[in-house]
């Protein structure tokens, strides 16, 4: 008998939930039980259970009603589980082959209640994989806890930014023992509840950096995830209950450090997500986003608002501003706080007189400068970009180089580099590079291509880097360039909400196929 039960919930996946049940018994004997727990299906799902059921490690769970939420199925989940471990799994995602196995060996060796292991996001049907939150368990970015053990998280709150449940192993007894389940019925973001819960509790947490769960995100499904429904206002008030829930779960457990880190990491991860997104979105919900999240982020403690980073912080004194009641138009209102929010963040001109005070916290890595470019293509493509002084604080350092890069999407192949001297005038400093077109082609297939850049500066090795955006006048537009060898690319110029420019190059028949997908795609969700 295996040491392991997972728990796989399903609502109407009549077409997953058997890939996901199969991961999970393809993890070998160390899984001894897999519970399906059926939240009341009416799509087929019951019956593909059913036949699964003749394994007799599959045990099916059927609810007569939708609970409306993933708390009920896996609470019902975590009561039938009979084996000292517990893994959770949805059922349009699947575990990692060793899942188990390397989650498990981490427990064993450290004693630990919890054993966390790396979650890969898959963006279908591209098939591009990123890691979840690649600062914790990715060391190729940089991460520092894998191969450690904690006992709670109060020492490393940078934790609280891994909300999920399902990248993790926990033994079994150790919830029970301190009633740690998920809120029932329509709750949404369930899991920040959950592992809330689970850090107020201060288990001892084994972190490994082995990939244990594939996350699939399926942005064009006819029922998308909770947390791909962010075009609703519903779906913002219902992350925010959840904030507060987890919030008052570390208040309530004498964890105040934590409730305070909990509320700044809203204010540096969620706030901003939800803030990028705003130019996309309708003037109703602008309004009611822009009340509610004023009405939230007014009951913050004054010191977890000092302990978020600085764009957040001009962003919250944005929201509070007296008379605030709704954000501003143009480039000095709702479009500063799009641009603050952005990764990197970026502080657009025109500047006010005096510099906000925050401003000298910052190391030249973290100034939100803004590059902006003017682009033309044909068949060389032309960049001319302009550095933007902030306040005299790049005067000071006296910038002379920008390395500007275009980085493919999803591709981990090498950047296109280029290297240009700037030359300043009246507080601005420019530059220009250009590449051939078709140097940014791909065989076939729509390339996407992020514009960044770097500034460097005299007589140190201290950098600033950016992401390059849409200079004032430059439009969004399409073009056809002719190779040489007759082949055609298609070239489009695209600019986001946040003014972030994109070059898409779509090469051959399979690439221009992609493109017009997209664009149709897009026009069939506006309607």
């Amino acid at each position: 008998m295996g040491r392991v039960s997972v728990v796989v919930i399903s609502y109407n996946d009549v077409d997953h939930v058997s890939t996901a049940v199969e991961s999970a018994l393809a993890q070998g004997d160390q899984v001894g039980e897999v519970i399906v727990v059926d939240d009341g299906s009416t799509d087929g799902t019951a019956q593909v259970l059913d036949a699964l059921d003749g394994d007799p490690r599959v045990r099916v769970i059927h609810r007569t009603t939708n609970s409306g939420g993933c708390g009920t199925p896996r609470n019902d989940g975590i009561a039938a589980a009979t084996l000292p471990y517990l893994l959770f799994l949805d059922s349009d995602d699947v575990l990692r082959p060793g899942a188990a196995d390397a989650l498990l060996a981490a427990a064993d060796r450290h004693g630990a209640d919890v054993a966390a292991g790396r979650a890969v996001r898959r963006e279908l049907p591209e098939g591009r994989e990123t890691v979840w939150q690649p600062e914790i368990y990715d060391p190729a970015a940089g991460a520092k806890m894998p191969g450690t053990v904690v006992r709670g998280i109060a020492e490393h709150p940078e934790i609280l930014k891994d909300t999920l449940s399902v990248n993790k192993l926990y033994r079994t007894a150790f919830l029970r023992d301190r009633s740690l389940i998920f809120p029932d019925g329509a709750f949404h973001y369930e899991d920040f509840v959950f592992t809330a819960r689970v850090y107020a509790a201060r288990p001892r947490i084994a972190y490994i950096d082995t990939p244990v769960y594939t996350w699939n995100v399926r942005r064009h499904a006819a029922t998308q995830s909770i947390s791909l429904r962010r075009a609703d206002i519903t779906n913002w008030r219902q992350r925010i209950a959840a904030h507060r829930e987890a919030f008052h779960t570390f208040r309530d457990a004498s964890a105040s450090e934590l409730a305070l880190a909990a509320q700044a990491k809203f204010l540096d991860y969620d706030l901003p997500m939800y803030v990028r997104e705003l130019p996309q979105r309708s003037p109703r919900y602008v309004a009611d986003w822009w009340r509610a999240t004023r009405d939230y982020v007014s009951s913050f403690e004054r010191e977890a608002v000092a302990m978020a980073s600085v764009p957040s912080r001009w962003i919250v004194r944005a929201l509070l501003a007296p008379g605030a009641d709704r954000p501003e138009p143009g480039v000095g209102g709702l479009g500063r706080l799009v641009e603050l929010a952005g990764r990197p963040p970026r502080l657009v001109p025109p500047y006010g007189d005096t510099a906000p005070p925050e401003l000298a916290e910052l190391e030249p890595r973290d100034l939100p400068i803004v590059v902006d470019a003017m682009v033309q293509t044909g068949t060389t493509a032309r960049l001319t970009l302009r550095v933007h002084d902030l306040y005299g604080r790049l005067a000071a350092l006296h910038p002379v180089a920008l390395r500007v890069e275009l980085v493919e999407r999803g591709e981990p192949g090498a950047p296109t580099t280029m290297e240009t001297p700037l030359v300043g005038e009246d507080g601005t400093w420019s530059a220009a590079v250009r590449l051939r077109t078709a140097d940014l082609a791909r065989g076939g297939r729509l390339a996407v291509w992020h514009i960044r850049a770097e500034v460097r500066y005299a007589g140190t090795s201290q950098r600033t880097p950016v992401e390059v955006r849409a200079a004032d006048g430059q439009i969004a537009g399409r073009g056809v360039v002719l190779r040489r060898t007759g082949q055609v690319l298609l070239v489009q110029t695209h600019i986001t909400g946040g003014r972030t420019l994109i070059l898409r190059v779509a090469d051959g028949m399979e690439g221009a196929r992609r493109v017009l997908g997209a664009r149709l795609r897009r026009l069939r969700r506006s309607r």
